[in-house]
């Protein structure tokens, strides 16, 4: 794209995935600034999807660049196309885990999982230096044998806040929570009596210094009219 006279032109110095994060939040601020000011840039009767796909598998942590953690998630597949990379050059390799885009805004996102017990292991072991013992069960059962297999998990409060051009997610959430966190179908949260925890055998210890804290969550929440 040729720049002309009068464009506005953004930098953003720094690691690669920082800048374009910082860029694509200037990008939408600008957007919505022009847009209060009269210019539409945004059809909002047209419905853009993207699938978003070839993430890393993985990321270095930011605690120690030096090891890696999963970008998506440990179970992730890697692309076919990688797989030699893994024992290689693993910070090249790409996922197979995909998002679903509409207007801007994420409306679902899944993944192919791995489905073969030593490439399981090498990835836990390996390269993200996990205990395979807490996995033993999952080791054991992609032995036995799975097929390739996935999901997607899909944001339907958020998928019909932009098919309906509602101002915010929370106005067709069923069971939307108030500013403070608070259900106001159920009350929650809220405390219950130590009676009724005893079948489940879970008991709530407040610390010492917390009595104040302990007697506000204890009394019943009435909701501001």
């Amino acid at each position: 794209m040729e720049i002309q006279e009068a464009d506005v032109v953004l930098l953003a110095a720094g690691e690669h995935e920082k800048a374009c994060s910082v860029l694509g939040k200037l990008r939408l601020e600008c957007a919505d600034l022009l847009e209060a000011r009269g210019l539409v840039l945004r059809d909002p009767a047209l419905f853009s999807f993207l699938w978003v796909v070839d993430f890393p598998l993985f990321l270095p942590k930011e605690e120690n660049p030096g090891e890696l953690e999963s970008a998506h998630h440990p179970f992730t597949a890697p692309h076919p196309s990688d797989l030699q990379l893994l024992y290689t050059e693993p910070k090249k390799v790409r996922s197979q885990h995909y998002d679903l885009v509409l207007n801007g805004s994420e409306i679902g996102g899944g993944s192919i999982r791995i489905h073969d017990a030593e490439l399981q292991r090498y990835i836990l072991a390996t390269l993200l230096k996990e205990d395979v013992k807490l996995l033993s069960h999952l080791l054991q059962a992609l032995g036995f044998g799975a097929p390739p297999h996935g999901g997607i998990a899909l944001g339907l409060d958020r998928l019909i806040c932009l098919v309906t051009g509602a101002p915010s997610i929370r106005d067709v959430i069923a069971f939307p929570k108030s500013f403070r966190g608070h259900d106001l179908m159920s009350s929650a949260p809220d405390s219950l009596p130590p009676e009724e925890l005893k079948p489940y055998h879970i008991q709530v210890s407040w610390p010492a210094d917390s009595e104040a804290e302990k007697s506000s969550l204890n009394q019943p929440y009435h909701p501001e009219n």
